[in-house]
């Protein structure tokens, strides 16, 4: 059984504010119909965005995507293909607490949802939604927004 400790607030502890290398994945999940799943987020307040988050200590990038997709929608993926790849300049984040990082952003696609039904956490979540990918909402996360775009760039 693996715990998760909650490895970037134990490294905060260590380096306090300063900008740090963190990585993360994200999940275009795609439903029958080819529809995205977006996630309206709490933090920043309402903008939409793919599901997904930070790694853990002995995560695999794969591992954090499942389990974020999970935490956050309550759906269970299965088979993951790479998209893409996002790091630099563009993926700094300053937060609104006054944490700074650069995100190595790994993005995956899958149609493999293996069961759950869509369950808002409570947390991160205000609201769950597929969009067919040709009527994305104007309020979205830059890097996610392109991490589609990306995907959309592949398949065509």
């Amino acid at each position: 059984m693996v715990i998760i400790i909650g490895y970037v607030k134990e490294l905060r502890k260590i380096v306090g504010k300063r900008p740090v290398i963190l990585v993360g994945s994200v999940v275009i999940v795609l439903n029958e119909d080819n529809e995205v799943l977006l996630q309206q987020r709490s933090y920043p307040y309402g903008v939409w965005g793919l599901p997904g988050g930070l790694m853990e200590l002995t995560e695999s990038t794969e591992d954090c995507a499942r389990r974020e997709v999970l935490e956050e929608t309550g759906l269970t993926i299965g088979e993951l293909q790479l998209v893409s790849v996002s790091s630099g300049p563009q993926n700094f984040v300053k937060a609104e607490n006054g944490d700074e990082f650069y995100v190595v952003t790994i993005v995956y696609v899958t149609k493999a949802i293996l069961g759950g039904c869509l369950t808002l956490d409570g947390n991160e979540s205000l609201n769950l939604e597929f969009f067919d990918m040709s009527q994305l909402p104007e309020n979205m996360v830059k890097s996610h927004r392109r991490a589609i775009d990306d995907y959309l760039e592949k398949i065509t």
